[in-house]
């Protein structure tokens, strides 16, 4: 539990890299994460995303100039030479591989956002964890901003009733409807209800989508996708007595820093905090409302 880590990364293709590295590399940041640092890294990336190979380059750079982190040549070397593994691809095709190349060196791992684009690849993911005893968490950060869990503390107002939780969701054919960028929507809206779901229905047009769910005990959960320049994130969570809006990128501390806290304490303890299960939810959830949305049919879950 004293001992430092040493962190790897695989995949410089994403913001997250920096943002994550940042907190934990530089000891003087107003917001220091203590207990290991980045130290290798995989720069990866995918040729046929534009928004991946594009990007590469720069942040291997960053990460290189800015923060000291060497480079690998394999996957399979980060895995070797560090304690634990933020897998930051920002493409989910690639995520199933990459984590089957790595498992076995049974280290905790990170699998960025979009954590599968199907129910079965999550599942083989999950067993590939079990198999091998990897502490395993994937999730948007916006689960751990400081707003939203403030919010879902027990109050006077009573159990959470319901919840309407809305995100950016820009569309990308390789990684299709709600998994690529619709996840931070659909992330929030489970931190409120986090299991349940039972049936779906999707609605879309250009400027947006909208999924409603309904839980087994009658509650009713919505995400909203905006496009068209709305780039706003949020919830609101209803309660037996009144409903609160939530802002999770006003907090007093930028929203992915309790996101590495959480991160560290399972890279240091091999204890998740979060339930596979809830993982799997999301997954389901995101495969119905993709269904859905071409469908135009409720979709059971």
């Amino acid at each position: 539990m004293n001992k430092e880590l040493r962190i790897g990364m695989i995949g410089l293709d994403t913001s997250h890299c920096g943002l994550f590295t940042s907190l934990l590399n530089d000891s003087a940041h107003e917001h220091h994460v203590p207990g290991g640092r980045v130290t290798l890294a995989y720069p990866g990336g995918s040729a046929d995303l534009q928004s991946s190979h594009s990007r590469v380059g720069s942040y291997t750079a960053e990460m290189k100039e800015k923060y000291g982190v060497d480079m690998a040549d394999t996957l399979e070397e980060v895995a070797d030479r560090t304690d634990a593994i933020f897998l930051t691809s920002v493409d989910g095709r690639v995520h199933l591989e990459q984590f089957a190349q790595i498992a076995s060196y049974g280290k905790p791992v990170y699998i960025n956002k979009p954590f599968a684009l199907s129910v079965r690849e999550a599942e083989t993911i999950f067993e590939l964890a079990d198999r091998h005893k990897v502490a395993l968490m994937s999730c948007s950060s916006l689960r751990y901003a400081d707003e939203i869990t403030q919010s879902l503390l027990p109050d006077e107002r009573g159990e959470v009733i319901g919840a309407d939780a809305f995100s950016p969701m820009p569309l990308e054919p390789t990684n299709p409807g709600w998994y690529w960028y619709g996840i931070h929507a659909v992330e929030m809206l489970f931190t409120a209800m986090p299991t349940g779901c039972r049936k779906i229905q999707a609605y879309k047009d250009a400027r947006s989508e909208c999924v409603i769910g309904v839980w087994d005990d009658g509650r009713i959960g919505t995400v909203r996708g905006n496009r068209v320049g709305n780039h706003d994130y949020g919830i609101t969570v209803h309660r037996e007595q009144g409903s609160i809006a939530v802002n999770p990128l006003q907090g007093k501390r930028p929203f992915h820093v309790h996101f590495v806290e959480e991160l560290m304490k399972m890279f240091q303890t091999g204890i998740c905090p979060l339930d596979p299960a809830i993982t799997m939810e999301i997954t389901r959830f995101m495969e119905a409302a993709n269904e859905s949305r071409i469908s135009g049919t409720e979709i059971k879950i």
